[in-house]
């Protein structure tokens, strides 16, 4: 099946085919460097970076960029407010967000270009869009003639007419028109200043990108990502000033991801509602972050607040409960056994459902990586897998040997191939499956309370914990059952009862 993506630009779905074959060059909008990174700065590298690992997996080989506009005016005004040079600033601040977005599982990157690191082929750009009657200098400061584009406004859908309606040109502007757009901006005194044929100054905003995109990608891209707040006029300008300077198309699929948002509001600094990725990152773990991104279609917005995370993150820990329960069974975790994908969409039991997983979730990633639908195969699939162990009594005392292992094993192996595309279930998640020294503490002192003493590790105890509720149940003594299940819980040890038995978990 082709893979189907939706086009900002032509605002529908249409089939996967890159200008140049199997290469794929995708060009993402970073941040501009003057505040610590805030979660929404995250959303769009999880999404692009999931978006190049199931394009590498389908055989392309992709070239991903996210820029760093490291020379702004927020930049400056900061660094005034702090009487630091601006370039302090925008180091600090770029180190913070790589950090950040690399704990958020993000690999894919392979260029983090910086705006000042292309001033010469900026202003190179700038000299040849004058040249062909696109921009023109004004007291200097470049100014791109949006009038001399025909086809301004193809990607936002608006009408220059509309553009200028009620616009004004602010005081110290010499642009021709409300709708231009500045492609240099001459400098003031102190501010960071680079030479041009238009006196000392420094990049406008658009042209950066048009800039390090083609310088590393070429005058052509494949795929140009971006929150769907820059469609205008970042984008649009974009558009404008490249496809004037080239004469050819600029990007052939135009994607926009869905905003972060709290209660139903944009999260913004001027909502008052932003929340970096450092401070979320020390409360919260980054694959349940990442998973959290993933598991809407990446053009909607997505939910953000404690209660929404904690509806995904129970979701979650029902693959960590499978996972402790595997490693009961087998005597291995999840991480030991290889990622593979099954070779036949056939089979029966627990094979079967395998194969259904690969496919549903395949299906949904070739229309348009919607990894909302693919997290959704691989929660369906996971009943099957329970169901053959609570069959077979399996994690409760007996372990998987023969077939049976070879079923949960292949499962799991397909699982994790799976998982792998999304990013996540890659390694270990601390204190996701293993017992700490106090919990087992506590479980000690609890078998001690039922006249049993035991120096075996937490899991032994758990399982003659609930041996010893079992027999209580059988014997109708509920209260010492039901105080053995109190016991476990307050140790951070949920029980749920099962046909097969009786299983347990992590709180």
């Amino acid at each position: 099946m082709p893979i189907r993506v939706y086009n900002s630009l032509t605002r529908r779905k249409e089939e996967f085919q890159p200008v140049h074959p199997p290469k794929v060059g995708m060009y993402v909008c970073g941040p501009t460097v003057y505040m610590n990174s805030h979660i929404g700065h995250g959303v769009g590298p999880v999404i692009f970076d999931t978006i190049k690992r199931y394009l590498t997996f389908r055989g392309y080989q992709v070239t991903m960029v996210i820029n760093i506009t490291d020379v702004d005016d927020k930049i400056i005004h900061r660094a005034s407010g702090l009487k630091v040079p601006p370039e302090k600033i925008a180091r600090e601040v770029e180190e913070d967000y790589r950090r950040n977005i690399a704990r958020l599982g993000v690999t894919g990157v392979d260029h983090f270009p910086r705006a000042t690191e292309f001033i010469p082929q900026i202003v190179a750009f700038v000299r040849a869009l004058i040249d062909k009657g696109h921009a023109y200098p004004a007291a200097g400061d470049v100014y791109f003639d949006v009038s001399s584009f025909p086809g301004y406004g193809k990607l936002s859908g608006r009408e220059v007419e509309e553009l200028l309606a009620g616009a004004r040109i602010a005081p110290g502007e010499e642009k021709r028109s409300p709708a231009d757009f500045a492609l240099w901006k001459a400098s003031k005194p102190g501010e960071p200043s680079w030479d041009s044929p238009w006196g000392p100054g420094r990049p406008g905003w658009h042209i950066e990108c048009s800039a390090m995109s083609m310088g590393l990608i070429g005058d052509q891209l494949d795929i140009h990502g971006g929150g769907l707040d820059l469609i205008f006029p970042h984008h649009e300008n974009e558009i404008a000033q490249s496809e004037c300077a080239t004469g050819k198309p600029f990007v052939k699929y135009w994607m926009h991801n869905g905003l972060m948002q709290f209660a139903g509001r944009k999260m913004s600094k001027s909502e008052g509602n932003l929340v970096t990725i450092t401070d979320l990152l020390a409360k919260r773990d980054p694959e349940l972050i990442r998973f959290l991104i993933l598991s809407t279609q990446y053009r909607r917005p997505i939910e953000f607040g404690d209660e929404h995370i904690d509806g995904v993150e129970k979701g979650l820990q029902a693959f960590y409960r499978f996972f402790e329960r595997f490693e009961r069974a087998t005597g291995r975790t999840v991480y030991d056994v290889a990622p593979k994908l099954p070779e036949e969409a056939s089979g029966e039991g627990l094979g079967l459902a395998s194969a259904k997983m690969r496919d549903a979730f395949l299906e949904s990633m070739d229309d348009d990586f919607n990894t909302g639908a693919a997290v959704a195969a691989m929660f369906e699939a996971l009943p099957a897998a329970n169901r053959f162990m609570d069959e077979r009594g399996l994690g409760e005392g007996k372990k998987a040997e023969g077939e049976d292992l070879d079923d949960l094993a292949g499962f799991v192996a397909t699982l994790r191939f799976l998982a792998g595309l999304l990013g996540v279930f890659e390694k270990p998640v601390a204190g996701a499956s293993k017992l700490d020294e106090e919990t087992t503490t506590k479980l000690r002192d609890l078998l001690s309370v039922q006249g049993e003493k035991s120096d075996a590790p937490g899991e032994e105890i758990i399982s003659r914990l609930i041996e010893l509720r079992a027999s209580a149940r059988k014997s109708k003594d509920f209260k010492r059952a039901d105080d053995i299940r109190k016991g476990l819980a307050a140790a951070g040890i949920i029980l749920e009862d099962r046909p097969g038995g009786t299983t347990w978990s992590k709180a």
